[in-house]
């Protein structure tokens, strides 16, 4: 445990930057243990900002849709870089206030992201957006089961970091 504990904190260091002041509407809230604070404790982002971090898709099988489609966002483990956060797991809160725990052993072990476009368009409300964390479920066979869909948060509005 206390390896993993270090392997987060390095991999969360790496590529920490000032984050910037967020200019428009702002989309995802990440609170709690975060160094790069940008709105009094918290680390806030545009759509903007998340799409500024290097940006990652996959095709993927999922409960929710009948065919595989394209998920495309930053990695989870680099938004939450970017916020700075150090700590075990993180809650991600929906907006209907949703909430799901995810351990940062997920971060390390699959590249997640927080997606913000679903075959190449930005995802409406009423289609799981504007930001939904996905796992790459056709790219690890241990993913198809119910824990990591249940962890799987779409209409993301908040991270807690603990």
């Amino acid at each position: 445990m206390k390896l993993a504990c270090l392997l987060v904190f390095c991999l969360l260091s790496v590529g920490s930057f000032a984050l910037e002041v967020p200019n428009g509407k702002v989309v995802l809230v990440v609170s709690g243990v975060v160094s790069q604070q940008n709105r009094g404790k918290d680390a806030v982002f545009t759509m903007e900002m998340l799409t500024k971090l290097p940006q990652h898709s996959f095709v993927s099988r999922t409960p929710w849709y009948e065919k595989p489609v394209k998920f495309t966002g930053p990695l989870l483990r680099d938004v939450l870089a970017a916020a700075g956060a150090k700590g075990e797991k993180i809650s991600a809160i929906a907006l209907n206030d949703y909430r799901v725990e995810i351990p940062f052993q997920d971060l390390i072990k699959f590249p997640m992201v927080v997606a913000r476009l679903l075959d190449d368009k930005p995802m409406a409300i009423r289609d799981k957006g504007p930001l939904f964390i996905v796992y790459p479920f056709d790219a690890y066979e241990e993913l198809h089961q119910d824990i990591y869909y249940t962890r799987s948060a779409w209409q993301l509005s908040k991270i807690i970091v603990q």
